[in-house]
């Protein structure tokens, strides 16, 4: 996959989990991750970009998908595949 997937996360999201395991399980190999519990300057611009403040926020490639519940229904459509082969 040479898709950018960037995912807002904490520590203790399950799920973050369970999103990186589909995503996972898909392909992706690396995954950009942005740790919001770390960084409270990063968390207000995860809310700027996606008007959402809880995680997982995720992007692939400049598409924002959404969290967890949105990239499961997103495979289940059919349409996660080719979003991540670009």
């Amino acid at each position: 996959m040479s898709v950018r997937v960037l995912m807002y996360t904490t520590a203790v999201c399950p799920y973050c989990t369970r999103a990186k395991q589909l995503l996972a399980a898909r392909g992706v190999t690396q995954i950009e991750e942005v740790r919001v519990d770390l960084d409270p300057d990063r968390r207000d611009e995860m809310m700027q970009k996606t008007n959402r403040r809880t995680v997982p926020q995720i992007y692939i490639g400049e598409t924002h998908v959404g969290g967890c519940d949105d990239l499961y229904a997103l495979d289940a459509a059919g349409q996660l595949k080719p979003l991540l082969e670009g």
